[in-house]
């Protein structure tokens, strides 16, 4: 106990290793769906679901033991939601890319994502864009995971007339869907620690007990990695089509990142009397190392969890959570079956729940600017209904420079933002 106090520090946070262990396990729970989840998104692309669940555990277990020991902060990460549906339905799927060229995009974003961490870049680049964009990306974000979600339900169907329609919602699976969904709401809304790893396992069980699914055990040694371990394609990453994979990869990941530290640190009264972040670049370090490692083990990009408020609300102010954390996602490497049990409409109400905290973004953007507004609203809309995140970010972009420039608002413009949206362009019309 003396070696923990000594080197987490815990009197000096004012928190104690029972307090620790305890908001360890509280956001563990709260973030533990990833590990059922991912698998079923990234698989998607041919990639090995056993192997890939294993990338998901290491990657998330390495960058929050990296966090906790290095930067002793009570911030957990594991690869993020959002970033992998990108990987899977829009540089896979949408553009044809083989899942080892899109690996290797994930490794040199951790790269990029390490080099503006260590030279003090990401400050510039973050404060250089626009307030209503950064809040924009995060709900066109929810939004693009929301009609993946709704499409694996079932609630949403193709439709030649009209685009999309209602899906047959008198399909069971559909209905289990929509009942996890409203179930995983309701426990959040009592604050009960794990409601959607909960209610994911509900739907699953009542899918198994109605023979709609096979229940696959829950214990077993662990996979092999081998399917997805170095396979990444770098020289295919390095193309000059994937320029534009690799800077949504870095970019999304940057702001998912810094935000969620920045936030969960001001609500655990973590920041300096600046308000800012103490060991800022360790934290960063983490990240971009656990980005980068996964990629080599065969998992989309990691980044710092919004779920680690769930552990610093009950007490967690130190690395020992993290580390606690780290020590939970280890031990489920023992439990693949139970990611081969679940099916995909059961991970879907997380999904969409998922969604509805991104949205809320969408509250924080000036609406009585209409030069602000139309470029965020756009950035939201053209991420589901292109169904490209890097899509979003490009009308997001050009609109912005564009509807600022005609209207004469030139002092709002930063010269980072017109030469973002000109790159756009420019890969747009010769790339696209």
């Amino acid at each position: 106990m003396q070696i923990l106090e000594s080197f987490f520090k815990l009197r000096e946070h004012g928190t104690s290793v029972k307090t620790e262990v305890i908001a360890g396990f509280t956001t563990f729970l709260t973030m533990a769906y990833i590990i059922l989840v991912n698998p079923l998104i990234l698989s998607a692309t041919g990639m090995d679901l056993n192997a890939v669940f294993v990338a998901t555990c290491l990657a998330a277990a390495l960058g929050t033991a990296i966090m906790g020991l290095v930067a002793n902060y009570p911030m957990a990460l594991a690869p993020g939601m959002g970033l992998n549906a990108y990987f899977t339905f829009s540089v896979v799927k949408g553009m044809g890319i083989p899942w080892q060229a899109a690996l290797g995009a994930v490794f040199i974003s951790g790269i990029v994502f390490l080099a503006v961490s260590l030279f003090k870049v990401r400050e510039a680049i973050v404060n250089a864009i626009p307030r209503s964009l950064k809040f924009a990306i995060s709900a066109g974000v929810g939004m693009f995971l929301a009609i993946i979600a709704l499409k694996d339900a079932g609630v949403i169907a193709a439709h030649p007339a009209t685009y999309l329609t209602l899906g047959n919602i008198h399909n069971p699976t559909t209905l289990l869907a929509i009942l996890g969904f409203f179930l995983i709401v309701a426990l959040e809304y009592r604050k009960v620690p794990g409601s959607i790893i909960i209610g994911i396992l509900v739907v699953t069980a009542l899918s198994i007990a109605l023979g709609l699914s096979k229940f696959e055990g829950i214990f077993a040694p662990v996979p092999s990695m081998e399917p997805t371990f170095m396979k990444m394609d770098l020289h295919a990453a390095m193309s000059a089509g994937l320029v534009g994979v690799i800077f949504v990869f870095f970019f999304v990941d940057l702001f998912d990142t810094t935000g969620t530290l920045v936030g969960v640190s001001h609500r655990a009264g973590l920041l300096d009397k600046d308000g800012k972040l103490p060991r800022l670049k360790r934290a960063l370090l983490a990240d971009s190392v656990a980005i980068t490692a996964g990629a080599i083990m065969g998992t989309s990009s990691t980044t710092a969890y919004i779920e680690s408020a769930a552990g610093t609300a009950v007490g967690g102010r130190t690395g020992l959570t993290a580390t606690v954390v780290a020590i939970l996602f280890l031990a489920c490497l023992w439990i693949s079956p139970l990611a081969k049990t679940v099916p995909a409409y059961a991970t879907a109400p997380a999904l969409c729940y998922v969604a509805v905290l991104m949205a809320r973004g969408l509250a924080e953007i000036d609406w009585s600017d209409l030069t602000e507004s139309a470029p965020a609203v756009m950035t939201a809309l053209a991420m589901p209904f292109t169904f490209s995140i890097a899509d979003g970010i490009a009308f997001g972009f050009i609109s912005y420079a564009v509807i600022k420039i005609l209207a004469g608002r030139f002092a709002d413009l930063k010269p980072a933002v017109v030469v973002i949206a000109a790159l756009w362009i420019f890969k747009l019309a010769f790339f696209a």
